[in-house]
């Protein structure tokens, strides 16, 4: 199996501006994302950005830097424009990897993207992992996985699904972790699907997919997904664990 990774990248970020060049641990935060990738088997490793900064802080870095437009509304977006302007063969499988995992495991990278080519009916596959707790099962700002015997994904929601009518023990669902592997062809014709009603109402646009009829598988993995960076207090802890790595 061979597979690409993007990594879209901008540089505005509401909590945290200029994220992408954060310094950590010596380096800005998206090349320690660029060799998380380059750890993995991936044939090709691109980030995708709208801002001039970020390729000039990548170019001495084992990644390709593509210049994208700055009114991409997603990052699904901005992965298409990589695909087209780069002509990706339509079954390429291209794993998006987010440009604030700076810890990401190589090893999730591989599996997302073994777990689509293994799937010839999905144009999709994704990640997931128990629910610790109560609280992360009842918080709205951990997304909710919940899907068949064979991994394919049933529902995603914020709400804690499914409900459960007589007192629940361990939670059916799981938590979905933001990693996706698409086959390019996808990407394509995904950009081009209108917002469904259930992508609005929950605000998460792996909806749109399913109510198009496609299918998403999800990967249940059991290791520690890595630390993606939101906040400046994200970035912390996000210096702790590659300062540990280095002893």
């Amino acid at each position: 199996m061979s597979f690409t990774v993007i990594i879209p990248a901008r540089f505005a970020s509401t909590r945290l501006p200029g994220k992408p060049l954060a310094d950590l641990a010596g380096k800005p935060l998206i090349q320690h994302v660029v060799d998380r990738a380059n750890e993995s088997e991936a044939e090709r490793v691109i980030v995708a950005t709208d801002d001039e900064r970020i390729g000039e802080a990548l170019g001495d870095s084992e990644c390709e830097v593509v210049m994208t437009a700055a009114t991409h509304v997603s990052g699904s977006d901005r992965l298409n424009e990589v695909v087209t302007t780069l002509s990706i063969p339509d079954q390429q499988i291209v794993v998006n990897v987010q440009g604030d995992e700076p810890t990401i495991p190589a090893r999730l990278i591989n599996e997302v993207g073994q777990t689509l080519a293994a799937s010839a009916g999905s144009v999709m596959a994704t990640a997931a992992q128990p629910i610790q707790n109560e609280q992360d099962y009842l918080n709205p700002n951990i997304v909710k996985v919940v899907t068949d015997q064979t991994g394919r994904a049933l529902y995603f929601s914020r709400a804690p699904i499914p409900h459960y009518r007589e007192p629940k023990q361990t939670p059916i669902a799981l938590h979905h972790i933001g990693i996706y592997a698409y086959r390019a062809e996808f990407l394509k014709r995904y950009t081009l699907l209108k917002p469904s009603a259930l992508e609005q109402a929950e605000n998460l646009e792996q909806l749109r997919v399913m109510d198009n009829g496609e299918t998403i598988m999800v990967r249940q993995i059991d290791y520690e997904a890595g630390i993606g960076v939101d906040t400046p207090e994200d970035l912390e802890r996000a210096r702790e664990v590659i300062q540990s790595w280095a002893w």
